[in-house]
């Protein structure tokens, strides 16, 4: 088993590409050419803020608008293409202004303030253009980061609810019925996960209450294979898992996976099961650094209490054959820290972990 790399250097950048390249040439030999034909294409959505703020159960379509012209500047601020950054600002204004007043009523409907946060999207799009016309990139990620943090804010204020009924069969499991924020304190230093309840909400659920009881707190990493996975969970002793001290039993969790316009998740299935070739899970392993639930290879439904952050280059491994969507169950993204992930090793361990946000979600049973 390899060990997970520590440094960041050039030379290490170029290896990730060379073996994330020769990874997806492998995996197009291999795949069939029918299931091939309906695999994903064009660029997956790589930062994990977009993937969440897209993952909440909210549609409210003039904000979304404004939200997706935003973030679809990535590309021109990587080729430093300036004057189309500048007319990606001003369209992002123009829906703004055009879909406040649709953005308002729906406010005013659910009793929501957003006065603050719709000029923090609109002063923040001024200084975008405002950057962009002095080519100052640092300038003009911050001020996206806060007009798309103020996107974000509005749009989870418009959640209604939880949005479906979680099986009767998985009554006796926790649950996450929202979101929260986890933060690992590590040997390397801090990083924090966001866990999505609304589209995981039993595998988010057993991941904050095994972080409530403490299950974490010096487990080391068991598994780290560079560029690839780094995982941790499991604890010391004869257990492959958390086993509940009330029933002394193993506790499971079963493989959950969304996918959009579906009502909700589907349960001990795979895409492959399920003939998804095209399918993408609302929550993708395409940002480096996704939080995944592992199982073992004989069954779906054996996870307990092992997770893993999903290190693969996400250009170049995307949606699809990256061989982990549709086979296991993301459940959130390492929002802060990402330079604490790339140093940590199999010698590495996590010393604490803490529920920050969101702890008003977790439910210890249906």
């Amino acid at each position: 088993m390899a060990a997970a790399t520590t440094g960041n250097t050039t030379w290490q950048r170029v290896r990730v590409q060379v073996v994330a390249l020769l990874l997806t040439a492998v995996l197009l030999l291999l795949v069939p050419a029918q299931a091939r034909a309906g695999l994903p294409t064009g660029n997956a959505v790589t930062d994990s803020g977009a993937l969440l703020r897209n993952a909440l159960p909210m549609e409210q379509k003039e904000l979304r608008a404004v939200q997706h012209v935003l973030e679809s500047s990535s590309d021109d601020l990587r080729a430093k293409r300036w004057s189309p950054l500048q007319k990606k600002a001003r369209r992002a204004q123009r829906l703004l202004t055009r879909g406040s007043g649709a953005i308002t009523a729906v406010a005013s409907a659910k009793d929501v303030t957003i006065d603050n946060q719709l000029d923090r999207i609109a002063d923040g799009i001024t200084a975008m253009e405002a950057a962009a016309g002095q080519h100052d990139r640092d300038a003009f990620l911050a001020a996206r980061r806060e007009a798309l943090s103020a996107v974000g804010e509005i749009e989870a204020a418009f959640v209604d609810g939880f949005p479906f009924a979680i099986p009767e069969e998985f009554a006796a499991l926790p649950r996450l019925l929202g979101r929260a924020r986890v933060k690992l304190h590590t040997t390397r230093g801090d990083l924090v996960t966001a866990v999505d309840g609304y589209n995981a909400p039993l595998t988010a659920g057993a991941y904050v209450d095994l972080v409530r009881r403490g299950f974490y707190d010096g487990l080391g990493f068991n598994r780290a294979e560079a560029f690839y996975v780094l995982q941790t969970g499991d604890p010391d002793g004869d257990a492959e898992g958390f086993v509940d001290p009330g029933t002394r039993q193993l506790r499971t969790v079963p493989l959950e996976i969304r996918v959009p316009q579906e009502p909700q998740p589907f349960y001990n299935l795979t895409f492959e099961d399920l003939g998804l070739y095209k399918a993408e899970p609302v929550l993708p392993f395409s940002a480096r650094g996704t939080l995944g639930w592992a199982h073992s290879n004989t069954a779906l439904d054996d996870g307990s209490s092992q997770f893993f952050f999903f290190l693969s280059e996400p250009e170049l491994t995307p949606a699809g054959l990256n061989l982990i969507d549709g086979r296991f169950a993301a459940f959130g993204y390492v929002v802060d820290g990402m330079d604490v992930l790339d140093m940590l090793t199999a010698d590495d361990r996590i010393l604490e972990a803490s529920v920050i946000s969101g702890e008003q979600h977790f439910r210890q049973h249906g």
